[in-house]
């Protein structure tokens, strides 16, 4: 074996040559400063939708990217072919960092967490009284959610010629969640997308419910036929233009002072297994200072928390702690139970 002495020359060292014919790993990443910027506004198997200034571009990760993915509402940086063209493709080369993000799991006992939603400013939960019958639970989970991800929760109860809406208001009261009230006569006349779009202007909203609550149609009313084809969202694979959602989808609204609308798959399930209790706290800004003398890592629903004397001192409302609390408890109960 020949042995090298310690003043080698580089001409004298063998290379191993790359079999596989390609390029040798690289920690070096381009910087991509001529990347331009765009919206995501819907992923479909691996490709995505994109928005750069009043085209829509279709493009795929880049490798360098890694594990990171993009999702609805992501701000990117796109390079390649920007054209918008028929059979074009770009490339998506940088994440611009989210300022919040809906997050979910499959399930309490699932550490994996999915990324619904980026960048959004509103999260609408929309509720039947009936016909579905109306699920607490899971209202509640979507409220801790938006608090969790740095989102408004509002609430839209359809359907209220069917059942009254009292009970389910009275027990979101206390939290001060804003509230849309509707009956099916105005969802045909369309005075309830008139009624919501006037808490849409000017923020993207993403819509969550579960099926048969009117979620959907709700979003066609406020996002005319006009609207979704000037945006070109159609499969990438088969041509065809979407009917039920299967997946996220942002929507603008047609308003002068802009917005978008984000339609989301019906879900049976909202986990939590990712919630932070100190995090959720923070849409509490009434309890909040009641926390300095709280354990480390309190959960603020046990003995030695803080709140409670904060509130038998008359520092805040009751309710207001037990409404916390309610939301909290949300991750250790199912939503059917």
């Amino acid at each position: 074996m020949r042995r090298y002495g310690k003043h080698t020359d580089e001409d004298d060292i063998r290379s191993r040559p790359n079999r596989k014919g390609n390029r040798p790993r690289t920690n070096i990443r381009p910087k991509h400063e001529d990347a331009v910027e765009g919206m995501v506004l819907t992923v479909d198997r691996g490709r995505l939708t994109c928005l750069v200034d009043d085209r829509v571009v279709m493009a795929m990760k880049a490798r360098e990217l890694g594990r990171k993915a993009a999702v609805v509402g992501d701000r990117v940086g796109i390079v390649g072919d920007l054209s918008g063209e028929k059979d074009t493709l770009a490339r998506i080369v940088r994440i611009e960092e989210r300022k919040s993000v809906l997050r979910r799991t499959a399930d309490d006992d699932d550490p994996y967490e999915r990324v619904v939603v980026a960048n959004a400013d509103q999260l609408a939960i929309v509720t039947a009284l009936a016909d579905p019958e109306p699920r607490p639970r899971l209202i509640d989970r979507c409220i801790v959610a938006a608090y969790d991800g740095g989102l408004t929760p509002l609430l839209v109860l359809t359907k209220s010629d069917l059942a009254s809406p009292d009970e389910l208001l009275e027990k979101y009261g206390a939290l001060g969640v804003p509230h849309i009230v509707t009956t099916h006569d105005e969802f045909v006349d369309g005075v309830a997308a008139e009624r919501v779009h006037e808490h849409l202007k000017g923020r993207t909203t993403v819509f969550v419910g579960h099926s048969g609550v009117g979620k959907t149609t709700l979003v066609n009313a406020l996002v005319p036929k006009e609207r979704r084809r000037s945006t070109g969202l159609v499969n990438a694979v088969t041509g065809r233009g979407r009917h039920t959602t299967t997946s996220a989808l942002a929507l603008p609204l047609a308003d002068k002072e802009g917005g978008w609308v984000i339609d989301t798959p019906g879900v049976r399930s909202f986990g939590l297994h990712h919630v932070d209790p100190s995090r959720v706290i923070l849409a509490f800004p009434d309890l909040v200072p009641g926390t300095e003398g709280c354990p480390r890592a309190c959960s603020h629903d046990e003995p030695d928390c803080a709140l409670d004397q904060w509130v038998a001192d008359g520092h805040a409302d009751p309710a207001r702690l037990y409404s916390l609390r309610r939301l909290l408890a949300t991750r250790e109960r199912r939503e059917g139970d």
